[in-house]
């Protein structure tokens, strides 16, 4: 299987202060990763790293490598061109204050497209992926913020995949929701990774358990280990990410 991104000697410091150290891993084509780990252990500082999200951030600085297909993140791909490919969905939903069909229609719009009929395919191509369509199909010209959290979450997705990613991030997506809204994401997740490599930051280790195919225990802006998730969930190499996963700390 081909590796979609691959990580080598990624150290990021915030000013003096280090949050990463030596962050070595391989993230292949359409599978889904989980990163678990204690808060503030520097699981959401390093996804936010893979699309540069951290350029963002006053006084942030980054050694190492990160490659996506071969090419350095950093040094030979435009950031805007990053973001297009590596799309990223956060914690809580953040639709826009404009209509259903707008917010999806908003990444495409800006990069380029412009013909009515080409949008309105992608705008239901995009809701249909993200499970949502039915619901929403008849009310794309009512506000976002009408929906319900779960379906806002799902709405994000949505507008993360019109405009053709390769990668999603997503940043605890159902730490905001109900359970049920919480399954949905799940389901949804397990059904994107068909066309997508899927990362997920996740405080519940028994989604990472239902939904990944490998797992990346970070502690103290550490990677203590990475593996499939039967492995690090059934026998970890590591002590730390044991003690971790049967609840001695964290």
């Amino acid at each position: 299987m081909n590796n979609k991104i691959e990580v080598k000697g990624l150290d990021l410091f915030f000013g003096d202060f280090q949050a990463l150290y030596n962050i070595n891993i391989e993230f292949a084509e359409r599978e889904v990763y989980a990163m678990i780990g204690p808060s503030g252990c520097g699981k959401s500082t390093f996804l936010k790293t893979l699309n540069r999200m951290n350029d963002l951030v006053v006084n942030c600085k980054i050694t190492g490598e990160v490659r996506l297909d071969g090419r350095d993140i950093f040094r030979a791909i435009d950031v805007n061109v990053l973001r297009k490919t590596v799309g990223m969905v956060f914690q809580k939903p953040n639709p826009f204050a404009m209509s259903i069909y707008d917010n999806i229609a908003f990444g495409p719009k800006t990069h380029g497209v412009a013909k009515r009929a080409q949008l309105d395919e992608i705008v239901e191509r995009s809701l249909t992926a993200a499970v949502l369509w039915e619901e929403v199909k008849d009310r794309l010209k009512k506000s976002a913020l009408d929906l319900s959290g779960g379906q806002q979450q799902r709405l994000c997705v949505a507008r993360s995949l019109a405009v053709n990613p390769e990668v999603l991030l997503m940043d605890e997506p159902t730490s905001a929701l109900d359970p049920l809204s919480t399954l949905k994401i799940e389901e949804l997740i397990c059904n994107l990774k068909a066309n997508y490599t899927i990362i997920i930051v996740t405080h519940n280790m028994q989604q990472a358990a239902r939904i990944s195919d490998k797992t990346g225990f970070f502690l103290l802006g550490q990677l203590i280990e990475a593996d499939s998730t039967d492995k690090i969930f059934s026998s970890p190499k590591d002590k730390r990410t044991e003690d971790y996963i049967t609840g001695r700390f964290g």
